[in-house]
């Protein structure tokens, strides 16, 4: 097995996500990670799934992906010509005797302090996958409260775009 990160192009219709997710659940796949929201074109969305499957289950997959007729397009998005990203929110225990130390290590990692309270921070980081998990562990022997984290998110890099033939 192996990780997959697929960009699809939808137009935003009710329902769309379920079907799209029962094709994975009906192969017995597990979605690893999934993003959903608006692109740059109005009426069509983006959904960024992350998924461990061999190359010919998935291959069967997309193919039944692409029948769904609001799903307009489908790209793997493989780490070498793509750029990816996650979003988390932490809630960490912080007291007078440790705030100083959690809030360095928050700026030693680029992540933002973006709630204070005399019990707790609330500490936002963006970043790749072993940025964040980094971060995760350095956080742990503080005692993480509470954890809140996006889907994967991915981008290709260079001058092209996913949607650029959508609009010819």
């Amino acid at each position: 097995m192996s990780t997959h990160v697929l960009s699809l192009l939808v137009l935003d219709k009710p329902g769309l996500l379920t079907r799209v997710a029962g094709l994975f659940a009906r192969r017995g796949f597990n979605i690893e990670s999934l993003a959903v929201g608006a692109s740059e074109t109005p009426g069509i969305s983006r959904m960024t799934l992350v998924v461990d499957v061999d190359d010919v289950p998935l291959e069967q997959v997309t193919k039944q992906l692409n029948k769904l007729i609001h799903v307009l397009k489908i790209v793997e998005l493989d780490a070498a010509n793509s750029v990816h990203r996650e979003h988390m929110l932490i809630k960490v225990r912080a007291d007078r005797s440790t705030r100083s130390e959690i809030i360095e290590l928050a700026n030693l990692f680029r992540a933002r302090i973006v709630d204070t309270n005399p019990d707790s921070l609330v500490i936002e980081t963006t970043g790749d996958s072993g940025k964040v998990r980094a971060l995760l562990r350095n956080l742990e022997p503080y005692g993480i409260k509470e954890l809140v984290q996006s889907g994967l998110l991915g981008i290709g890099r260079g001058p092209k775009s996913v949607t650029e033939r959508l609009h010819r």
